[in-house]
């Protein structure tokens, strides 16, 4: 199995915006989603032991052919449990991966690190563990990527 997997981006803003990007409903619904998808917060109590539930739909239709052609449903119910929260420099989670065809369902953890930079910077570092295979591994740090670039388009708009 593979080693923990680093991806680290830096922002021109401070860490308190790229929290509450981070951490609230309102926030996670502009940007956390991969290109193709949206997403819906259906619940977010943020404390340790807390969870994150939110779905995500395939809207590209060339996502939602990927979805149909893998055996997939088009809107995936992504449930996440807070292990650390220490606002506004270090969020923790376990992700509930139960969404996989034909793998048992385990837990996937990722640490973010928000370091400010600068006068009004912030280094995001972002380790989450490997999943189940290469292939879903590398699935996940390009979906990962994604995200942060993401975030980065929508800080530029702010």
């Amino acid at each position: 199995m593979s080693m923990s997997i680093t991806l680290q981006r830096s922002y021109d803003a401070p860490p308190e915006t790229i929290w509450r990007l981070w951490t609230t409903a309102d926030g996670i619904e502009r940007w956390w989603s991969p290109d193709g998808f949206t997403t819906d917060v259906q619940e977010l109590d943020l404390r340790p032991g807390g969870a994150l539930v939110h779905a995500m739909t395939a809207t590209d239709p060339g996502m939602v052919a990927f979805m149909e052609a893998n055996g997939m449903p088009l809107t995936n119910v992504g449930r996440k449990r807070f292990t650390e929260v220490d606002e506004p420099c270090r969020l923790g989670y376990v992700t509930e991966v139960d969404f996989v065809p034909g793998v048992e369902p385990y837990a996937h953890g990722t640490v973010v690190e928000l370091e400010p930079i600068g006068d009004d910077g912030t280094r995001v570092t972002m380790t989450m563990d490997p999943m189940h295979d290469d292939e879903w591994t590398a699935r996940a740090t390009a979906g990962r990527e994604n995200e942060l670039e993401n975030l980065a388009a929508l800080l530029a708009g702010d």
